[in-house]
């Protein structure tokens, strides 16, 4: 019984960015010496739990908050804490840790992410842009304020300032040295089966607490062993509801973050499953080419490096292929939802 699904993801990205809170993310490729873009195997998580929580209609796991107010009267803050309850779909795929609240709570997501980069260094790349925030072309509906300390000074004020300093106060601001990036990235995905719908109840690491047990055995989760030690195994019917979502989410995720900034499609171009992580390596790869004077790449999708690839129209655009389908990625969900089905969760011993 094969106990893990590996899957590659291909994407295109074209002129954008993945995170918008410090600016495009990045990090130096020494054997090529170029500094390439990357989203983080946190975001690609957070974005997959987002679109299953999406297409079950379900909301995600409320998370507490912690602030102490120390001797100065300020606020600090502490652990947040996840409810470590499996009834949510996000962390009984997500996985919890929760520590300072009696016992600490672990639970390992059975999903593992790697971040999103690109499928070589030679094939994406870093822009930087400067950016405007302008308003100048009607200067009557845009006042402007101007702040000596905590003082507003008024329009006789502003007035006298400028033509004693010889100044004028556009109306826009520069936002300078925007990062966005384009080209070809890949991510990785590992789903461990044993534990994607098996919670351990084992107290002497917990992962969730004898309330818990006691609770999810009243749900009709059911009592079973797996190599980990004994575990609550969640229903037949509600992983019949999980699955094909899943499938959906691993393959049609999208970073949202970026929407405000600068909008890519991010479009799937091929996608390999396999039982064998080395298959989806060599599924869609890039070969490196030594033309004499510069290295250059070249991406390939491999249908026969071992793996089940599925190959998009849009793949078309960038790789030469003769197998693209417009179905592929519905496809490569029924191939997501056979394998997982196929697992036997309960007698895994």
């Amino acid at each position: 019984m094969n106990q893990f699904i590996y899957l590659r993801g291909l994407k295109h990205a074209e002129h954008t960015v993945f995170c918008v809170q410090d600016g495009q993310k990045t990090y130096f490729d020494p054997q090529f010496n170029r500094v390439v873009a990357y989203s983080s195997g946190q975001q690609v998580k957070r974005s997959i739990l987002q679109a299953l929580t999406d297409e079950l209609g379900v909301q995600m796991a409320p998370v507490t908050f912690n602030y102490n107010i120390n001797a100065k009267q300020e606020l600090e803050n502490k652990e947040p804490w996840s409810p470590c309850d499996p009834k949510f779909v996000d962390q009984l795929l997500g996985g919890w840790m929760r520590a300072g609240d009696g016992p600490t709570k672990k639970r390992r997501s059975p999903l593992s992410i790697s971040a999103m980069r690109p499928i070589h260094p030679l094939l994406a790349g870093v822009d930087k842009e400067n950016l405007t925030f302008d308003r100048s072309d009607h200067p009557n509906l845009h006042p402007v304020n101007v702040r000596m300390g905590d003082k507003l000074l008024t329009e006789e004020e502003i007035e006298e300032y400028l033509q004693t300093n010889e100044r004028t106060l556009p109306r826009r601001n520069w936002i300078p040295e925007n990062a966005r990036t384009s080209g070809l990235f890949v991510y990785d995905i590992a789903i461990d089966l044993r534990t994607l719908f098996s919670v351990s109840t084992n107290q002497h690491e917990p992962e969730i607490s004898k309330e818990m047990i006691e609770e999810l055995k009243t749900k009709g989760w059911v009592l079973s062993k797996n190599v980990f030690g004994e575990c609550l195994v969640l229903p037949k019917d509600e992983r019949e509801k999980i699955i094909p979502a899943l499938a959906k989410s691993l393959i049609n995720w999208r970073i949202t973050s970026n929407q405000a900034r600068t909008f890519s499609l991010m479009e799937t171009l091929a996608i390999a499953i396999s039982d064998n992580a080395n298959t989806i390596a060599g599924a869609i790869r890039a070969k490196l080419i030594d033309d004499g004077e510069k290295p250059k790449a070249k991406p390939i999708v491999d249908a026969t490096a071992g793996a089940n690839v599925f190959v998009t129209l849009p793949c078309a655009n960038y790789i030469v292929t003769e197998s693209e389908s417009a179905e592929a990625l519905q496809k490569a969900e029924d191939k997501l939802i056979e394998m997982m089905r196929n697992f036997d969760y309960e007698n895994q011993l």
